[in-house]
């Protein structure tokens, strides 16, 4: 199993997440629950893709951080 970094953004009137070690990546989805349900399946899709397209697939190597100010 391979974990990689999402980012998840606040929008006007959804939210939306990408993925910084796979260019192309996002999902978008009113409700967080939601969001993260179609992020797993574009990241699982994504990567899928790529083998099949005999494209390297990534390593995971974006990580997050908050810092307090």
């Amino acid at each position: 199993m391979v974990r990689y970094a999402v980012v998840i953004e606040r929008g006007a009137g959804n939210l939306s997440a990408f993925v910084p070690d796979l260019p192309g990546c996002v999902a978008a989805a009113r409700e967080r629950d939601e969001l993260l349900v179609l992020i797993r399946e574009a990241v699982a899709l994504h990567v899928e893709a790529l083998r099949q397209s005999g494209l390297p697939v990534p390593e995971p190597t974006s990580t997050a951080e908050y810092v307090e100010v």
